[in-house]
């Protein structure tokens, strides 16, 4: 029987609920006995009967209290390491002595173990607990626990994922108790893959300990062990799943109620209370379920109205009581067809991969506080989405998450790679769909939690096994949408899967002019489903130095501190801030060309950048415009970021950004707009300014309404450039009226002409006698040097930076993360420029050879610098001035001269630099021999990588031996 109870009726329910039962809790943080058991002898030796001979307080870990091992080289670390050139390279060789130990995979702990530990805790139980159910609560443990009471084995627990919870209730008495807790976190009979990101040390570390909550809990013998709450947004209710146990050899008679109200949002809701009769028969588990409907009052849920509710459940009879309160939002995730839909809105996912990176203390944060920061951060830079790569965060982050109004991508704590695979049988079949059993137990509730993911980039069967996996959980819960596991390109396609989550369609194919007109639609078009794309950017910045004295926690950036060295030793410490600068404005434009053209693709459901922030591991990944600490490195704003990337983008399809002024500047301006309702009557205006301000063109577009949806079109452009008679560089502005919606793209426009080299100035292409002659007689002399490069001819430059990071693939180009530009200098009077590299460089810089100075003097700088990875730290050229013999000479790598066709910016940068020759201002300060310069076209470089080993990443080969099912 259900019935609706009046107002006085739930009062006396309430009053009466309230005096008859009260949930008892034992924290239990603070100091525990400790012991380490290097050698497995705990159990047989049974340590749980003895007083631990050391110390260490919870939560925490053994690292954070310097519990473990000094680092040396035969430390035995969880994560696969492919570029072994460390433990041979000789210049290195300082850096592997005991003492002065710099591991460059990844930040250093302060100490290290793996095996075996026991935690040991005595307790005093209550006299009132006495027939009561007592639960011992560990939250994120890792990653197998064993639990004593007394000299009483309760039991073993593995999960990566959810809280250990032990039913203590058959071991404790009133009194003193001990409690022994033997945690191993070494990889055993259930391998999840030793770079899951649940586990490696890659980001979080493999640490042993507890870092969330830890408490006894008391409670009723008749409990409510699950509620589980299915939306119906269209219809005004919930369905809402309870399961009972009742754990006494009595039956159970009684009732149970649920009533919602909303708690965070401006504006309040509240249901009616509903009881229901009940009845569980003795030592038996029963569920339940009850419709909650919801008036008109109703607040739906999603990432612009966060609003959440909180369930309350409540059990009750003549004899006992018992209580649940549960976070969730009314919202439905949906999709139709290759769209995602927020309660029938279409949304647009901007995601950014979180890898578990927590440099302070090695282990994720498990406070709702700490979540909240980050996930503020992440939604100032204008994204919507996080996936947690191949690990689930704890509870807090769903709590936070849900009130910041964030879409989230858990996935199974695995990647079934370099070692472990899936479909053949092995545990970590059977563990991933226990883990995301129990990920949806804990956090289904959470509206944040709307996708979910197995785990990252498999081996094995991987397609049988993976629509299996998918097949089960659409089966089973209708609450989010299910993919098999994030992968690359060149993953095989599991038919089943709901989206597709999934590399292959991302990019910048800059190896040919740069433009924003091109998308991917041809590269989607064979999937019938929402597609994001997997691990968008990976592009490079060189480290940020003063980032070192950030580390006061359990980790040390003892790989920054060696790159920082080696930067030094090769004569550029005092560059270190402008390589940071120059590179990360590189960065930034690599990150806005690849969002935009997604946002520029009609049917494009999201992407999952590879990131926001700073990858600690896999050899150093400096990706993020944020570092590791989610901090900002000085080189561009949230707000500037956001400019590009946020709920509705002004987007310009431009064929170019060079021009000479004999052309016409065209662009079609369209929008992309993923907001909570449509964009109405828009106003688009447009301005283009030269670099003082002013407005040479400006215009707007009639108003229109603008659907959720990407490539939007608004409107064409039209700006003659012959009134431009100097080099200039231009901005176009597109911004929407009356919002905060605006974005811009810069130009260039050079004066059409012919050009002709002054008498003054020898210009060759080879470093010949009458160059040297030339020299000796006080002239000047242009060396175009492309193609001619020795000393540094295996350094490989493109426009676009290196990605991810040289080392984890040893060495794969591209080797050089941008330009740095010396802007001040007078050579680039009539070739405007900022001192890093821009669009206007990329015909003069994609694929050009950079010379290696590691003979010039310590103090040289080139007039443009090529950014070495900073794995080799190899100071280059591009360009360079120097005093000669008692001449004078520019030295240009790149392919500059009178006779450039279809190159405007080559021919420009040629020209400003002839004239600059020409001019009293060409006084170089530097004066090299003329053999010194030469032998840069004659003996090859002193300093070349060597790899030592042949192995590489699974990622570059996927078919490889390694890989293939056995």
């Amino acid at each position: 029987m259900i019935k609706k109870y009046t107002y006085f009726s739930l009062l006396f329910v309430a009053l009466f609920f309230l005096s008859s039962f009260k949930k008892e809790e034992i924290k239990l943080d603070g100091t525990w006995r400790f012991e380490i058991d290097r050698n497995d002898e705990g159990v047989a030796g049974k340590w749980y009967n003895k007083n631990l001979s050391d110390a260490i307080k919870l939560p925490g870990s053994m690292a954070q209290f310097l519990k473990g091992d000094e680092i040396t080289l035969k430390t035995k670390w969880t994560g696969s390491i492919y570029d072994s050139s460390y433990y041979y390279m000789p210049r290195l060789a300082k850096y592997r002595q005991p003492g002065n130990i710099h591991i460059p995979f990844w930040l250093t702990p302060a100490k290290h173990y793996v095996g075996a530990a026991w935690y040991q805790k005595e307790v005093n139980i209550p006299a009132n607990w006495t027939g009561k159910r007592v639960l011992l609560h560990l939250e994120r443990t890792h990653i197998e626990t064993r639990v004593w009471i007394n000299d009483k084995e309760v039991g073993l627990r593995n999960s990566l994922v959810a809280p250990h919870v032990y039913d203590l209730s058959p071991y404790l008495a009133a009194g003193k108790q001990r409690i022994s807790i033997r945690i191993d976190n070494r990889i055993k009979e259930i391998n999840v893959g030793p770079d899951s990101h649940s586990i490696t040390d890659h980001t979080q570390g493999n640490w042993n300990g507890i870092i969330g909550k830890i408490a006894l809990e008391s409670g009723s013998l008749v409990y409510i062990d699950d509620i589980q709450i299915y939306p119906d947004v269209k219809n005004r209710k919930a369905r809402v799943k309870i399961t009972i146990n009742n754990s006494t050899q009595n039956q159970f008679s009684g009732k149970i109620s649920i009533a919602a109200k909303s708690f965070n949002s401006k504006e309040s809701d509240e249901t009616q209370e509903i009881t229901s009769s009940l009845s569980v028969s003795k030592q038996e588990e029963k569920s339940i379920e009850l419709e909650l409907p919801f008036g008109n009052r109703m607040l739906t849920w999603n990432e612009f109205n966060p609003a959440l509710y909180h369930l309350e459940a409540k059990l009750f009879s003549k004899e006992t009581s018992d209580a649940k309160i549960v976070q969730f939002g009314m919202r439905e995730f949906k999709i139709k067809e290759n769209q995602f839909l927020i309660n029938d809105v279409p949304v647009f996912l901007r995601g950014t991969v979180h890898n578990c990176e927590f440099p302070l203390t090695g282990y994720p944060a498990a406070t709702v506080e700490a979540w909240t920061k980050i996930f503020k951060i992440i939604k100032k830079h204008g994204l919507n989405h996080v996936r947690f790569h191949s690990w689930c965060p704890p509870e807090a982050a769903f709590i936070a998450a849900d009130k910041i109004g964030l879409y989230l991508q858990p996935e199974g704590p695995s990647w079934p790679n370099h070692g472990p695979k899936i479909g053949l049988g092995q545990p970590v079949d059977q563990y991933l769909y226990d883990e995301t059993m129990r990920m949806a137990k804990e956090y289904g509730n959470y509206a944040s939690f709307v996708m979910l993911s197995a785990g990252n980039e498999p081996a094995g069967k991987q397609v049988e096994y993976l629509n299996q996996f998918v097949d089960f959980w659409k089966a089973k819960d209708s609450r989010r949408v299910y993919t098999g596991m994030t992968v690359g390109g060149s993953w095989p396609v599991v038919p089943n899967a709901e989206y597709q989550a999934r590399g292959g369609v991302r990019g910048l194919k800059w190896d040919k002019m740069p433009e924003t007109e091109s998308d991917f639609s041809t590269g989607i078009a064979p999937f019938k489903v929402p597609f994001v794309a997997h691990e968008i950017g990976q592009y490079c910045v060189f480290p940020n130095f003063e980032e070192i004295k950030k580390y006061k926690g359990v980790y040390r950036a003892k790989n920054f501190e060696m790159f920082r060295q080696d930067l030094e030793d090769h004569k550029m410490g005092n560059q270190a801030k402008d390589f940071l600068n120059a590179s990360g404005k590189l960065q930034v434009l690599c990150y806005k060309n690849e969002i935009e053209k997604i946002l520029r693709t009609p049917g494009y459901a999201g992407f999952q950048m590879l990131g926001l922030q700073d990858f600690p591991g896999q050899g150093t990944a400096l990706v993020g415009v944020l570092d590791a600490f989610f901090q900002e490195k000085g080189y561009v704003s949230a707000q500037e970021y956001a400019r590009f990337c946020n709920e509705t983008v002004p987007l310009a399809k431009i064929s170019k950004f060079v021009y000479t002024n004999a052309e016409t500047f065209n662009a079609a301006i369209v929008l992309s707009h993923s907001g909570k309702e449509p964009l109405k009557d828009a106003v688009i205006n447009w301005t283009i300014k030269n670099e003082k301000g002013t407005i040479l063109s400006s215009g707007s577009f009639e108003p229109k309404t603008f659907e959720n949806g990407n490539g939007l079109f608004a409107g064409n452009i039209d700006f003659s450039l012959s009134g431009i008679t100097a080099a200039s560089k231009l901005n176009l502005e597109v911004k929407i009226k009356d919002t905060v919606f605006a974005n811009d793209w810069n130009f260039w426009v050079y004066p059409e002409k012919n050009i002709e080299i002054p008498s003054s100035v020898y210009y060759t292409t080879e470093l010949d006698d009458k160059a040297k002659e030339v020299l000796q007689n006080g002239g000047k002399v242009f060396l175009n040097a492309s193609g001619k490069v020795i000393k540094g001819k295996e350094v490989e430059m493109h426009f676009l930076p290196v990605f991810w990071n040289t080392s984890w693939f040893k060495m794969r180009p591209p080797h050089v993360t941008g330009m740095l530009i010396q802007d001040k200098s007078p050579a680039f009077k009539d070739f405007p420029t900022s001192f890093h590299s821009d669009l206007q460089w990329w015909e003069i810089q994609n694929r050009s050879q950079v010379m290696n100075l590691e003979d010039f003097p310590a103090d040289f700088r080139p007039l443009v610098q090529p950014i070495d990875t900073w794995f080799m730290n190899r100071r280059l050229a591009l360009v360079f001035e120097a005093q000669a013999g008692k001449g004078k000479i520019i030295v240009s790598s790149a392919n500059i001269g009178p006779d450039m066709v279809n190159k405007p910016a080559a021919k420009q940068l040629f020209f400003s630099l002839i004239k600059y020759m020409d001019s009293d201002k060409f006084n170089p300060k530097s004066i090299l021999d003329f053999e010194v310069i030469k032998d840069v076209f004659v003996s090859p470089s002193h300093e070349v990588f060597n790899t030592y080993t042949k192995d590489s990443p699974d990622e570059l080969k996927p078919n490889s031996n390694q890989n293939k099912v056995k």
